[in-house]
């Protein structure tokens, strides 16, 4: 039979196990914040705009040169699409709305392809840097 001692001791144990289980937990669902610096990394990686919309935004990536629409020139803000009805053109969320369903769900071109396979985070942050390449 354990001691008063022995079970308080098990206890102090248990809980500070316990403690040290659910911080770890804990900071493996934060999520971290979108953001520019983030989203150029997908830009020029898994979302593979790089390609067709070019370095600087200005659709002049290597595949963009043969494409019939062209890509839309991101250095000059040419975001055509109000996805959310607020007549505004291009606001983070048009952008992040065509990222995540395609343009041509928004009357847009359909070279444009929806990119769920992207986290929420990834395409967030993929439209903060998409507008921080508009130089007008």
């Amino acid at each position: 039979m354990e001691t008063n001692k022995q079970m308080n001791r098990n206890s102090l144990v248990a809980i500070a196990a316990s403690s040290i289980l659910g911080a770890i937990f804990c900071s493996s669902l934060a999520v971290a914040e979108p953001s520019a610096e983030k989203g150029k990394a997908v830009y020029e990686g898994a979302g593979a705009c790089v390609t067709c919309h070019g370095a600087s935004g200005a659709g002049d990536g290597p595949a963009g040169a043969s494409l019939n629409p062209k890509p839309k020139n991101l250095a000059k803000g040419e975001f055509g699409l109000d996805t959310d009805g607020d007549g505004k053109l291009g606001t983070e969320t048009d952008i992040f709305n065509v990222i995540t369903n395609g343009a041509q769900k928004y009357g847009g071109s359909f070279m444009m392809v929806a990119r769920p396979d992207l986290s929420e985070e990834d395409r967030k942050s993929l439209a903060k840097y998409i507008l921080s390449l508009n130089k007008n």
